[in-house]
């Protein structure tokens, strides 16, 4: 299996005790830290949601047994993924909001349990796998469910006061809060505004550690000590020059001081770096008018997706 892949949710079920068959509801709330808003299998603990696919309840349902979604005790069921060949730390996104982390494939199951004696025997052992949440939302029938890992995030904070502990980095926090819901963050820098060490610490994030993602703030404006942009320019491969065009025109739209703005993107090996400005309102901003095409970027790169458009 390729580290991307996509399906569909076909059925969304609850139930109000532990043990027994869940009823498709449609549609539910995932509620952050705890599952399933109103099932019983909701709580802080590792398997929060618990998911299984059509196709391993019509491999049942061939055997001439009466099954149908949430007769397994799944929470959700999904079409056109293979759940259990699945790692364990991998992502699921789904729909617009909901992002799952898979902790467990499979698990124990007693024959003693309500579902076991209804169907006469469980597939929820091999085939069923659990997750926690990494942010709730709404989910329904009908919503396109995505696979891939969470994106390897690494912040450069550039600025000479801040490097001299004169600023507290407001804007690298502001980054790490905003970029949770794509992923982790691996690493964080604070360099002055000076060519050199920005160029060894952008080749250090990308080759070294090896992040996916790399977001610098601040040294992008017109000022005699901005040179965020030549250092990016100067470690990367390739540029990427519709990201700093989305910001761009999204700034634009609030302040017409954005166009002073010399972000730049591109990338290094299997790295994207994204610059950012250095104020926390326009780091928030900026983030939020790029932030949804980020993991389909890195995925693209990894070589995990061809391109969606030329």
């Amino acid at each position: 299996m390729g580290r991307v892949t996509e399906g569909v949710v076909t059925a969304v079920c609850v139930s109000k005790e532990k043990g027994t068959a869940k009823h498709d509801v449609g549609k539910a709330k995932i509620v952050d830290g705890y599952g399933l808003e109103n099932d019983a299998h909701g709580g802080p603990w590792h398997r929060q949601v618990s998911l299984l696919s059509e196709e391993s309840i019509q491999k049942m349902a061939d055997k001439g047994l009466d099954v149908f979604p949430g007769i397994f005790a799944e929470n959700i069921t999904v079409r056109g993924i293979d759940l259990p060949k699945l790692p364990v730390g991998i992502w699921l996104r789904i729909g617009e909001e909901v992002i799952l982390e898979v902790t467990q494939i499979g698990k124990e199951c007693h024959a003693g349990c309500a579902v076991f004696q209804q169907v006469g025997q469980c597939i929820m052992p091999k085939e069923g796998i659990f997750g926690k949440v990494i942010r709730g939302g709404k989910v329904k029938r009908g919503d396109v469910i995505r696979v891939g890992f969470p994106v390897r995030t690494a912040i450069l904070t550039i600025s000479d006061k801040g490097s001299r502990g004169e600023r507290p980095d407001i804007s690298g926090d502001t980054i790490a809060d905003e970029v949770k819901s794509i992923g982790m963050v691996i690493a964080r820098g604070l360099v002055p505004d000076d060519y050199d060490k920005i160029v060894d610490e952008l080749k250090r994030m990308a080759d070294d550690i090896q992040a996916d993602l790399i977001l610098t703030t601040g040294g992008t404006g017109l000022g005699p000590r901005d040179v965020t942009p030549e250092a990016t320019e100067a470690v990367v491969d390739k540029l990427a020059p519709g990201i700093p065009q989305a910001m761009l025109q999204s700034g634009i739209a609030k302040t017409p001081h954005a166009m002073l703005s010399r972000a730049t993107a591109g990338v290094r090996g299997k790295t994207l770096i994204v610059n950012l400005p250095g104020s926390p309102k326009a780091v928030k901003e900026g983030l939020d008018s790029i932030l949804p095409a980020l993991p389909h970027a890195v995925e693209v790169i990894r070589g995990e997706q061809g391109e969606s458009h030329n």
